[in-house]
């Protein structure tokens, strides 16, 4: 087997889950774009629309369940936005991560109570889950979907954001908070817009990530919402390309990790496994620290100046 085809199923893997962590890694960016944010809490909106998914596609057909998830999804961006960050608009940043924080830990232990702590089996969506062979190599159709439908969905932001009279008042709240104000631009129903947004990118995300890795338990968010953050800081956090681009970096190394002792076996380059996909986790934070020393606005990211 040529190194081509004995490669591919971790690059095509890690391009799938790369582009779900982009799609989270936008709504970290936009949202600290506007606010100087970090929505710790974005995670557990990912996790949340995973179990919304599993208890309405029980009771209801999946194209019925797949928009309410969706609008399900999105609502919950904007009640969180306005329950737990609007009453702090002018408060120090510090009590607003600190709600951010609190609001994460709130979905994790709502959702421990609704499951009880069990691990729920998301539904198959039909044609997504469904193998494919691409090349030599068999993967599920999500893995090909996941970056073209990306690329759609990003394709489609940066025209919102471009074109759109919405889109034109997060630039100008995002380049400057206090003067967008004063110009008569509504604040609060552009950081709503703005929370919708992520959330909406959060719920496709969910959907996809959940059809690789069908268990849903109440963390189910925190792992893949650190990663989609260190995606967003990787690429510049603040610029949708930069977080595209982080994700799917991170996507593919972490994916190659977790297969590098079978790689290394076929190869003929060593003969017993040395356990390498136990870093895989460790590879992504071990980037953020050598990132953050090296480039600390990322690789798209501004330097800005505070203003005294």
């Amino acid at each position: 087997m040529g190194f081509f085809h004995l490669i591919l199923p971790y690059i095509l893997a890690g391009i799938s889950v790369g582009g779900q962590y982009a799609l989270m890694a936008i709504g970290y960016s936009m949202v600290y774009g506007i606010l100087r944010l970090i929505n710790f809490a974005h995670g557990d909106v990912f996790m949340v629309s995973g179990l919304v998914m599993v208890y309405l596609a029980q009771t209801l057909p999946l194209y019925f369940s797949i928009p309410l998830v969706i609008g399900a999804t999105v609502l919950l961006g904007f009640l969180i936005e306005r329950a737990a960050y609007l009453p702090l608009r002018n408060a120090p940043r510090m009590s607003v991560m600190v709600s951010a924080i609190g609001v994460s830990y709130l979905l994790q232990n709502l959702a421990l109570y609704i499951t009880g702590g069990l691990n729920k089996n998301y539904p198959q969506i039909p044609w997504i889950s469904d193998p494919i062979r691409v090349f030599e190599a068999t993967t599920k159709r999500v893995a090909v979907i996941t970056p073209f439908l990306t690329i759609v969905l990003v394709a489609g932001l940066v025209l919102l954001i471009r074109y759109t009279k919405i889109g034109m008042a997060m630039r100008a709240v995002a380049r400057d908070f206090e003067t967008s104000q004063l110009m008569g631009i509504k604040l609060n129903r552009v950081i709503s817009a703005t929370f919708a947004i992520g959330s909406f990118l959060a719920a496709i995300g969910s959907m996809l990530y959940f059809s690789s890795y069908p268990g849903v338990i109440p963390t189910a968010g925190a792992m893949p919402g650190l990663k989609a953050f260190v995606s967003a800081v990787f690429g510049g956090i603040g610029s949708i390309p930069g977080a595209v681009l982080g994700g799917i970096l991170i996507g593919v190394s972490e994916s190659i990790i977790k297969g590098l002792d079978t790689i290394l076996i076929q190869l003929g380059l060593i003969r017993s496994p040395l356990d390498f996909a136990t870093f895989s986790d460790a590879f992504t934070f071990v980037l953020l620290i050598i990132i953050l020393v090296f480039k600390p606005t990322g690789l798209f990211g501004e330097k800005t100046t505070e203003k005294v």
